[in-house]
C-alpha cells in the first residue's frame, strides 16, 4: 500500500486493528486470536448494560411489576399410579359376564382400563375385551364385563377368564 509517496507494510495484524475498530470480524471463524478476543468481548457486553467498562458489572434494578400466584386449581396434581384388578368370577353360558375388582392406589378418584381374556378348554384365546373402570381414591370398584362379539352359542366353551392384574390408569 502506498501513502503519499511513502511505501507502507501492511501487515495481518494490522487489518485486524482496522477491522476491530471499523466493527467487521473476519468472519473466517477458523479459532484464531482476533475470533477468542471479539467473543470475550461480546460476552462482556451482552453482561453489562448501557455502557459499563469490562471490569464493572452494573445489576438492574427490579421492577415493581406484581408476582403471579398461583391459584389452588392450577396447582399440577401428582401423576397416576396404576390400579390392580382381581377376577372375581367367570363368564358362564348361565351368566354371560365376568365380574372383576379394580383397586385405586391414589388420592383422587381415578378412571382406569382394564384388560380381560376369555379361554377355552385347550388355551385358546376366544376373546379379548378392555373396559374402563372409574374408582373412587383408595377405594374399589366391581365391573361386569360382558362377553360381546362370540355369540351365544359358544359361551358354554368358556373354560376360563383371565384379567391383566395392572390397570391402566386413564385418567
Amino acid at each position: 500500500m502506498y501513502m503519499r509517496g511513502r511505501r507502507l507494510r501492511f501487515t495481518a495484524a494490522a487489518a485486524m486493528v482496522v477491522l476491530a475498530l471499523t466493527g467487521f470480524s473476519s468472519g473466517c471463524g477458523h479459532g484464531s486470536r482476533s475470533d477468542a478476543s471479539s467473543s470475550e468481548s461480546d460476552a462482556q457486553d451482552s453482561r453489562t448494560p448501557t455502557g459499563g467498562s469490562g471490569g464493572d458489572t452494573q445489576r438492574s434494578q427490579p421492577t415493581d411489576s406484581p408476582t403471579p400466584t398461583a391459584s389452588p386449581s392450577s396447582e399440577t396434581a401428582q401423576p397416576l399410579k396404576d390400579g390392580t384388578a382381581v377376577l372375581v368370577s367367570c363368564a358362564s353360558s348361565d351368566d354371560p359376564y365376568a365380574t372383576v375388582e379394580v383397586r385405586n392406589p391414589n388420592e383422587r378418584d381415578a378412571v382406569f382400563t382394564m384388560k380381560m381374556t376369555f379361554k377355552d378348554a385347550h388355551g385358546f384365546t376366544m376373546i379379548t375385551t378392555s373396559a374402563q373402570v372409574p374408582v373412587p381414591a383408595k377405594d374399589t370398584a366391581t365391573d361386569r364385563v360382558a362377553i360381546a362379539g362370540i355369540g351365544t352359542g359358544h359361551l358354554d366353551q368358556i373354560a376360563r377368564c383371565e384379567v391383566n392384574p395392572r390397570a391402566t390408569a386413564d385418567w
